[in-house]
């Protein structure tokens, strides 16, 4: 079966690649020259545990190709995949123009019937925009004689175990309106699904808004855990209690239950704002999701709210060391993280940070320069620091050698408490940190 993806992002390249793994012929289309003659020489734009390797597989056995030009792209693909980005307007609506600019192109060249599928992230009601904008460009060709169908297929990857979810899917959405399109999203998604039907076929509004409110119930039990750990920190509570008391409820179950410093990423901000404007713009309000956002702002700078108190407000000559850049662990990117807010408030309040991460030290470098030190593991990250926040919760982050942190940090001043540690992702021991000399400060507890 031949398949085209439009856009070699995070999705489309996921994408394509678990295509062709399965034995599909797979051409995947971008525009960068520069990014399209990389991935045919196996440089990775991306940050994916496991997608070298299967991109260099597949590129090498001839399943996966990548071209600059549409036209030749989709020429005998029977499905075409728009993968481009959807970033966020100023309104928090999803800026449309890529998947559009896309379906134009499909519509100057498309010669015989292909489904066009939405994998983009895109509001309810961008399937019949993208039919419009194709049938529009045939009527200018006089090509009416064209058939295609359009469908709607949202993506559910989470970074850091995006081939995993792909090739063992929960669930495989597809919104279509006619049987021949289901016909062929069938036959295309059956090698996934072989062990179990997990195919949900809905119509295409609702497949563009399962997408949505997914992300958008993910991100509400997240703010919902860190409202209640701030609540747990003022009443004395534990939250690490509170939350394994709740999530024995089967109704609510225990994923998502862990308070942090914040969400952040290409998905759940940006997902979050959207389905609030789609809301306005149907005269409804999004009350609940509008919290959520509001919380979830204010969790970004609870860490500087707390040490800022630990050192009544002195900041001005401190140095902190920063683990953890990356919005979540396994991935290099820090679209909306956490650690970007934190850095910003640290350097207004003139400080001096010292960062580390895993993977996502070029990334910083890129966003940030010379702003920040940056340190080669996470005891020369401490190296005369007057306080540690863990921001992202790395594995080679859960068991340091404290003693060896504690002799790499700076003495405190004489009549200052003990060098804090910050837990962002509540990962550490109170009292191991406070027998190893530490003031310890977590998130509900």
């Amino acid at each position: 079966m031949n398949i085209a993806i439009i856009g070699t992002g995070y999705v489309g390249l996921v994408t394509g690649t678990c295509f062709a793994d399965m034995g599909m012929q797979v051409v995947c289309v971008d525009n960068n020259e520069a990014k399209v003659q990389g991935l045919r020489q196996g440089v990775i734009p991306i940050y994916e545990p496991g997608l070298a390797p299967l991109v260099k597989k597949n590129h090498e056995a001839g399943r996966l190709s990548f071209t600059t030009s549409l036209k030749e792209g989709i020429a005998d693909a029977e499905a075409v995949f728009i993968a481009v980005g959807t970033p966020p307007d100023e309104d928090g609506s999803a800026d449309l123009s890529h998947v559009l600019g896309v379906a134009g192109e499909i519509g100057d060249c498309l010669d015989g019937y292909k489904v066009i599928v939405t994998k983009s992230t895109v509001p309810v009601g961008t399937a019949e925009l993208v039919r419009a904008r194709v049938r529009e460009c045939l009527e200018r060709r006089g090509a009416t004689d064209v058939e295609f169908d359009v469908a709607s297929n949202p993506e559910f990857l989470k970074e850091g175990a995006a081939i995993k979810d792909f090739m063992s899917p929960d669930r495989v959405v597809v919104g279509v309106d006619s049987e021949r399109a289901r016909k062929v999203m069938q036959r295309i998604y059956r090698p996934f699904l072989i062990s179990s039907d997990r195919m949900l076929f809905t119509d295409i509004p609702s497949a563009e808004m399962i997408k949505y409110a997914a992300n958008a119930m993910l991100a509400t039990r997240i703010s919902f855990m860190n409202d209640i750990a701030n609540l747990c920190d003022l009443v004395g509570a534990n939250v690490d209690m509170v939350r394994k008391g709740i999530g024995s409820d089967a109704r609510i179950g225990t994923k998502f239950l862990y308070p942090g410093c914040g969400y952040g990423g290409s998905c759940f901000p940006k997902d979050v704002k959207a389905i609030i404007s789609t809301a306005r713009k149907h005269g409804y309000d999004m009350r609940v999701l509008r919290a959520v956002e509001e919380v979830n702002e204010a969790q970004k700078h609870l860490l500087f709210e707390k040490l800022e108190r630990h050192f009544d407000g002195r900041l001005k000559g401190r140095r902190v060391a920063l683990w953890g850049l990356a919005f979540k662990p396994e991935t290099d990117d820090m679209r909306q993280a956490p650690s970007l807010v934190l850095i910003d408030e640290l350097l207004k309040a003139g400080a001096t940070v010292r960062v580390y991460d895993p993977v996502a030290m070029n990334e910083c470098r890129r966003i940030l320069g010379d702003n920040v030190e940056y340190g080669a593991n996470i005891y020369d990250a401490a190296l005369e620091a007057d306080a540690i926040m863990l921001v992202t919760e790395w594995k080679e982050f859960r068991m340091p050698s404290w003693g060896v942190v504690h002799k790499a940090m700076r003495l405190p001043a004489e009549g200052e408490p003990l060098p804090p540690v910050l837990d962002g992702r509540n990962i550490y021991d109170r009292s191991e940190l406070n027998s190893a000399g530490f003031t310890y400060y977590g998130l509900g507890k």
